[in-house]
């Protein structure tokens, strides 16, 4: 008997046929003429399917009358057209397997609602809930699409390493990596930790960003994207912070800022475009029970026009407000309720801002002509503030040297990367996109911990 996900059953509703479902039960209702109502989840829909049992099944008082929530079953049956108003069809069972039974005094995901704080605390079994479950199915169809994207558009996906001994941004927010002995550590004559002892003879970290290996591949295939875990030691406690998150990052050789500006603004629309299209069910949900007004804010960035506008500009408008908790003034980082003026008062759309001052960017940004600010871009939006930043890189050997020494950066940890501006150097661009802030614009949840299956933030590493 051919077995059919609930996403397939809905989706081709295969009446009057056979068909085998397999799944965790929901909800368990018995009735007094001697059958139940089962309602089962197998994870590919946020809608259940219910199952007619009866006392005829050889197992109905042995097994099923044990069922309860979380309990994991395979049936067989007809599915039939539901007489009933809150279903379309329902499986008239024919055999029940019980494949595992749950402990009905412990098992925590009952009718009651549970906080989205203290399912993080068994985010084991939070994949099992409504919630989840959509977070989940939007977060793959995100994945999916993204990959796409950029194979639609001769884009290699490359692999690059997690272990590094560069720092991409300069700030040594860093999680160490070694096998050395901490109650052994070996120091060299000056009393420092000896790290050529360490299993890599040197510092080695876990990446914060795989730009700089994608640009060294980019100016070989021309275009190139990761898609990868990247690491902050940031001790930053807050809802739009993780310790380990995914970043996409496309590199691309031959191109400038307006480029990488217009890709970013294609990339956003064509992701939001595929769950549009491809998860409407949990889409609906999301407006209905976490954010109401979701569908419309996805379907405005779809439509809009983003806004550019350098840094300068906005500063300028942003000093006429004088109620923001924090100052105003140029060469400053933009604080979230910045970020959240310009694109949900200002303008009320996207906005991309441009040429930052180059003591708040990274060394391998390209320098304008001023010598004040770089070819720097961020993409801003409603609710969620930054969720692109990017840039064209800076191709010139000679300006690349004078920033890595204003910045006290030494040349020799960044030989390699130094090669590429000898070596057939060209304009290229490329920028970093953080994954979980773009499910969380999709889900509308508020905390970006709820985004990913088991986030890592400071004191918290379980599961």
């Amino acid at each position: 008997m051919k077995q059919l996900l609930i996403h397939e059953i809905y989706q081709k509703e295969p009446i009057d046929q056979e068909i085998c479902v397999k799944g965790w039960i929901k909800t368990r209702r018995d009735s007094k003429g001697g059958f139940s109502f089962l309602e089962i989840n197998d994870g590919s829909s946020l809608k259940n399917l219910q199952i007619i049992a009866d006392n005829s099944l050889k197992n109905y008082q042995q097994d099923i009358l044990k069922l309860f929530p979380g309990a994991s079953v395979k049936v067989e049956g007809i599915l039939v057209s539901s007489p009933g108003g809150n279903q379309k069809m329902e499986l008239k069972a024919e055999s029940v397997r019980i494949y595992g039974f749950s402990d009905v005094t412990t098992y925590p995901l009952q009718k009651q609602r549970i906080s989205f704080e203290k399912l993080r605390e068994i985010a084991h079994l939070r994949g099992r809930t409504n919630t989840f479950g959509a977070v989940t199915r939007v977060r793959n169809a995100l994945s999916f699409a993204t990959h796409c994207f950029f194979q639609e558009r001769n884009f290699y996906y490359l692999n690059t390493p997690i272990i590094t001994t560069s720092d991409c941004e300069g700030a040594g927010q860093l999680f160490r990596v070694t096998t050395l002995d901490f109650n052994n550590l070996p120091k060299n004559k000056q009393g420092n930790i000896n790290c050529e002892s360490d299993f890599f003879s040197q510092e080695a970290s876990l990446t914060v960003s795989g730009q700089l290996e994608a640009e060294t591949y980019a100016c070989g295939l021309g275009r190139v994207y990761t898609f990868g875990p990247t690491f902050r030691a940031e001790n930053s406690n807050t809802s739009r912070h993780l310790a380990e998150f995914w970043m996409v990052e496309p590199e691309m050789a031959f191109t400038n800022l307006t480029q990488d500006i217009a890709l970013a603004e294609d990339y956003l629309k064509y992701l939001i475009n595929y769950i549009l299209n491809h998860c409407k069910d949990d889409l609906e949900f999301f407006n209905l029970r976490i954010e109401n007004s979701l569908l419309e804010q996805l379907n405005k960035i779809v439509s809009s026009k983003f806004i550019t506008l350098t840094y300068t500009d906005a500063v300028k408008i942003l000093s006429r407000n004088r109620n923001f908790s924090f100052p105003v003034e140029w060469g400053i980082d933009l604080q979230s309720e910045h970020e959240q003026y310009l694109t949900e008062v200002e303008f009320k759309k996207p906005v991309v801002l441009t040429d930052y001052p180059k003591s708040i960017k990274p060394f391998y940004m390209r320098m304008n002509d001023d010598n004040k600010t770089v070819a720097a871009m961020d993409v801003l939006l409603p609710k969620i503030g930054e969720i692109i930043g990017g840039s064209q890189r800076e191709e010139r050997l000679d300006c690349l040297q004078n920033r890595l020494k204003e910045l006290d950066l030494h040349e020799n940890d960044y030989w390699w990367y130094l090669d590429l501006r000898r070596y057939g150097t060209v304009p290229h661009s490329g920028f970093g996109l953080g994954f979980e802030r773009l499910v969380k614009l999709c889900t509308g949840m508020g905390n970006i911990r709820d985004t990913i299956p088991f986030p890592r933030v400071p004191g918290n590493a379980k599961f």
